[in-house]
């Protein structure tokens, strides 16, 4: 096979390689599946001699057993390295296949047959959707090992949006190794939603006049395999089964800005204390996998414009390989003015923006997740979350008020949550050493060194540790967070810096007695920071599915580790707390969160003087 660059996504012949290797090593009998299958990335200084190998990391399951290992695969020299089975507490990421066992084994259950009769749903079984979500981690002694919850929803046929139709308080608790029903509650007499949620088949309006988007030149960047230039950055396109898209070695002006930036983890823990929800606290890439859920995007639809799309491929539940075609999108945008400027003759100059954007979407249960990457003109870089989708919804007395819900058609109420990504930051602001500093604006008292009162100046405050770097957001003081090269200054004399801009967002709301606290305490803090280690990945660590918690942050950060011209890496917690509305019933408009990174003292001027008035400019 062609040799890949060392940071491109997993081909097909890789994986199909990768699972031969295993299977000629004895480690894939037939009860054996694929959690995860991602890519093992070489070193940076492999990388970067442009040496490195291509190495496969396996999560194997044995579905009879339980037991679950990692294995590493290389598959250029065709070597396996198996540890064996693994005593981690947490669990691998879920099957497919799991699903449909999980709706089976409810199905099939008295208790749950019992309740629906009980509830006068008996003859609306068929079909019935027996939706599989993950359990937390509650320490019941039942709920060892690899175990799922179902909550049950009503379609009127296998058609239908099930989510409008919840049946409040039956939940079936699943052993997915022994393939059997732990129990069955059954706790409430509320009737089930009657209103329909189908959001197809509206009549369209007529109003609309057609926007075309035509660049008849083409586009304004180049690829080339997985690399794209695009007006002053380069920067190499990534994907794998968990945290989905990845950038890698993103440079601005030929100067290095990041070496890797991802978003490896969001947790969604939901505020009601009804018993069909208290413990839902999903992770959608450590429990479900955004890469393996990832979209095949749309021409017209999911992106518009001179479209260049990238393929992905990803290993099934048997480890075989799977083509998503269109997983990545990567089109240019207009984005209003960059500057302008009218002189005291009248004369205007104005430049219009652009931004370069690299996409993907992820749907996973009833959220879809739009992941966007915006590069531009002036250095900048800004990452935005789009949360649509379906809300997920309980059942309740119409007209009642609830504490913890809100009701969006009668009787259905939708439990306040969070979506709470975290961005993993690879800075390499004009090489790999760099300090963090954290910058508020301040106001100065009144006195000598300000006699009118209305002073202000900037705080700058070293971050010099772990234990230092875990930082809130300040909006009230315009707080930033600035990584200082410590090799290079611009022609002022000052260090060569980017600045995280944060946007406001809560963190996490969850008691420090709850248990999703313990399990997400990367989402206690906006900002965490560590020394680079190619084996701290993910936030809430490795296996967060029905782990205690303390992995991943917490864990890492406890040794207080130096940051001084360090090798950084920034761990930024953003996203929506929502309390729903009506109006995102029965499918919910694009909710936006995310932030900035934009240079300071980088550049030694504005570097987009250089910008072309443009024809469209009326002179």
């Amino acid at each position: 096979m062609s040799t890949p660059h060392p940071l491109d996504p997993l081909t097909a012949a890789e994986l199909s390689a990768g699972r031969a290797l295993l299977a000629d090593a004895g480690l894939v009998p037939d009860s054996v599946r694929f959690p995860q299958v991602v890519p093992l990335e070489p070193g940076k200084a492999d990388v970067r001699a442009g040496a490195g190998t291509r190495r496969i990391r396996y999560t194997l399951l044995d579905t009879a057993t339980g037991e679950s290992g990692e294995a590493v695969v290389d598959v250029t020299k065709g070597e396996v390295g198996w540890a064996g089975w693994s005593t981690d507490p947490g669990q691998p990421s879920y099957l497919f296949e799991e699903y449909e066992l999980a709706e089976q084994l409810t199905k099939a259950a008295a208790g749950w047959q019992a309740a629906m009769a009980r509830r006068g749903l008996g003859d609306r079984i068929d079909h019935a959707f027996c939706a599989p979500l993950a359990p937390g981690h509650f320490g019941r002694e039942d709920e060892s090992g690899r175990v799922l919850r179902s909550l049950t929803f009503l379609r009127e046929d296998d058609g239908d949006s099930p989510w409008a139709h919840p049946v409040e308080g039956l939940i079936v608790h699943l052993d997915l190794t022994r393939q059997e029903v732990l129990r069955v509650e059954d706790e409430g007499d509320v009737p089930v939603p009657a209103e329909h949620g189908r959001y197809t088949g509206v009549p369209a309006r007529t109003t609309q006049r057609p926007i075309e988007i035509t660049q008849p030149d083409g586009p304004s960047f180049a690829v080339d395999g997985t690399e794209v230039t695009w007006e002053g950055w380069r920067l190499r396109v990534g994907f794998n089964s968990r945290e989905g898209l990845t950038l890698h070695q993103v440079s601005f002006q030929d100067r290095p800005v990041l070496y890797r930036a991802s978003v490896p983890e969001m947790v969604v823990p939901y505020g009601d204390v009804a018993p069909g929800r208290f413990w839902i606290s999903y992770f959608d890439a450590g429990e479900y996998q955004f890469g393996k859920n990832g979209n095949d995007l749309r021409l017209g639809c999911d992106c518009v414009g001179e479209i260049r799309y990238f393929p992905a491929w990803v290993a099934d539940d048997h480890g075989e390989p799977v083509e998503i075609p269109r997983a990545i999108c990567l089109h240019e945008e207009d984005d209003g003015i960059l500057w302008k400027h009218t002189d005291l003759a009248g004369t205007p100059e104005v430049r219009r923006s652009r931004r370069l954007v690299v996409s993907s979407i992820s749907t996973i249960g009833n959220y879809d997740y739009g992941h966007y990457w915006y590069l531009h003109l002036d250095g900048s870089i800004e990452f935005e979350a789009k949360a649509t989708g379906i809300v997920f919804c309980g059942a309740g007395t119409p007209g009642q008020d609830q504490p913890h819900a809100t009701e969006l058609a009668p009787g259905l109420f939708a439990p306040v949550h969070q979506h709470l990504f975290c961005a993993r930051l690879d800075v390499e602001v004009d090489g790999e050493r760099t300090s963090l500093h954290e910058v508020d604006v301040v106001g100065v008292p009144t006195g000598p060194d300000n006699p009118y009162g209305n002073a202000f100046t900037w705080r700058s405050t070293p971050l010099r540790t772990e234990s230092e770097a875990q930082r809130h957001a300040d909006p009230a003081h315009a707080r930033v967070w600035e990584v200082r090269s410590a090799d290079r200054v611009n022609r002022l004399g000052k260090p060569t810096a980017y600045q995280l801009v944060p946007r406001p967002s809560a963190t996490l709301m969850a008691r420090p007695e709850a248990s999703v606290h313990a399990r997400a305490t990367f989402a206690t803090r906006h900002l965490w920071a560590t020394p680079y280690r190619d084996d701290e990945r993910y936030p809430a660590g490795e296996r967060p599915n029905a782990h205690p918690g303390g992995a991943g942050l917490p864990a890492w950060t406890a040794a207080d580790r130096d940051l001084v011209d360090a090798d950084l890496v920034l761990w930024h917690v953003f996203g929506p707390t929502h309390v729903p509305r009506p109006e995102d019933w029965p499918v919910m408009p694009v909710d936006k969160s995310g932030f900035l990174f934009r240079p300071n003292g980088f550049c030694d001027r504005n570097p987009a003087l250089d910008l072309p008035a443009g024809d469209h400019c009326d002179h």
